[in-house]
């Protein structure tokens, strides 16, 4: 079977975890502050705050931006539904906007129709690595004095016009989930430019704690430490973080592999009628973390069947992107909500595997087997 994707982790990981762990700092330490500055840097940002996930960055990128219960802050609802459940835990309201049908990403005509009084930010989502129109959504947020906050949990490694997402914005926040393009198992990274999140964002992710456990295990005096707001138990392990800076050396490399692969399907494809390939605008760089096709109307065979074929060849696929509004958490308070291109994008589209490394082998079959099956079923309908 081949899979939808697997991480890459080697034995460099491994021993970047095992080297750590005999140290004797397992939770938030030496390693966690090493990832964030090359985090840091690698983006572009001024800052980076590792955190547990890139839900719980999300959450405290809602705090940070000061959107309150009764607020409402604009996000696409085609996402995972951790992006609505972020508004949702600061007890604000999150309004779903259309995506763009070319992209996947929200779309900036529609946000500006759903911005009332009560819009305190736009959440933006950059969605399976393919950069969002960030100057777009920045002039909204100028335009109607709002704030911007980034969804970037499948973006690293992604660029949008020469600069690496992480580095547009004051806070975009990443995922290191093993469907990511770069994992420690769990975790996530908020990025900023900006000192005062920064500095609460270090008090927020570690119980509102003044001074952290490593300043006060290295002490050479008595320290005590004073709780200065309610926070979390947001870290991040130094076991994770080692093996992050492993997975950021290679990120580059990573990226450059998952596009030869995206290439591959690009050029395979591209002649297939009633197939929609993704679009990668000029001045945007996807790290492709997942490869999405949609079958246009009048395929011959549908998304559903075509899975099911496919599994049958021993290859695994997935549904187009999950549409919030439409889970049983949501659907009883948007029961009046239609957004016909993320629902048809939902229904209609499919994920290929795309990982590294994969086999030549393993490419050709899935282009060979993909390729047979829509095109059997269109000669089908045509006798």
């Amino acid at each position: 079977m081949i899979a939808i994707a697997k991480p890459y982790l080697t034995n460099e990981e491994a021993q970047a975890a095992y080297d750590t762990i005999l140290t004797g700092w397992i939770t938030q330490g030496p390693k966690v502050e090493e990832f964030e500055k090359k985090f840091a840097a690698y983006t572009g940002a001024k800052y980076a705050i590792a955190v547990s996930n890139c839900t719980t960055a999300l959450h405290l990128a809602m705090i940070i931006a000061g959107i309150n219960a009764g607020d409402e802050v604009l996000c696409p609802s085609l996402s995972y539904i951790a992006t609505a459940n972020a508004i949702k835990y600061v007890g604000a309201k999150p309004i779903f906007v259309e995506v763009q049908p070319d992209t996947y990403n929200m779309d900036p005509v529609d946000a500006e129709k759903k911005i009332t009084s009560k819009t305190k930010a736009i959440l933006v989502v950059h969605q399976i690595g393919m950069p969002a129109d960030i100057d777009a959504f920045q002039d909204l947020c100028i335009k109607y004095n709002i704030k911007l906050i980034e969804d970037a949990a499948c973006a690293a490694g992604s660029s949008y016009k020469g600069k690496r997402i992480g580095s547009h914005s004051s806070l975009a926040c990443f995922s290191f989930h093993p469907r990511k393009v770069i994992t420690t198992g769990e975790g996530g990274m908020i990025t900023t430019d900006r000192d005062d999140y920064y500095e609460r964002f270090k008090l927020l992710r570690q119980h509102g704690m003044s001074i952290n456990d490593r300043v006060r295990h290295e002490a050479k005096k008595i320290v005590f430490e004073d709780h200065v707001e309610v926070g979390y138990n947001y870290r991040m392990t130094d076991i994770q973080a080692a093996v992050g800076i492993k997975q950021l050396e290679k990120l580059d490399w990573i990226v450059g592999e998952r596009r030869k692969i995206a290439a591959a399907y690009h050029e395979a494809f591209k002649d297939l009628p009633f197939i929609q390939l993704p679009l990668e605008k000029e001045g945007y760089l996807s790290n492709y973390q997942s490869y999405s096709i949609y079958l246009k109307n009048g395929c011959p065979i549908d998304r559903n069947t075509l899975m099911q074929e496919l599994l049958n060849c021993g290859i695994s696929s997935r549904r187009g992107i999950m549409t919030s509004h439409r889970e049983t958490a949501y659907k009883n308070e948007s029961t009046d909500l239609t957004l016909p291109v993320s629902e048809d994008l939902q229904d209609n589209s499919i994920i290929l595997p795309l990982y590294i490394p994969m086999k030549e082998n393993e490419i050709r079959f899935i282009i060979d087997t993909f390729s047979a099956l829509v095109k059997n079923k269109l000669q089908d309908v045509l006798i």
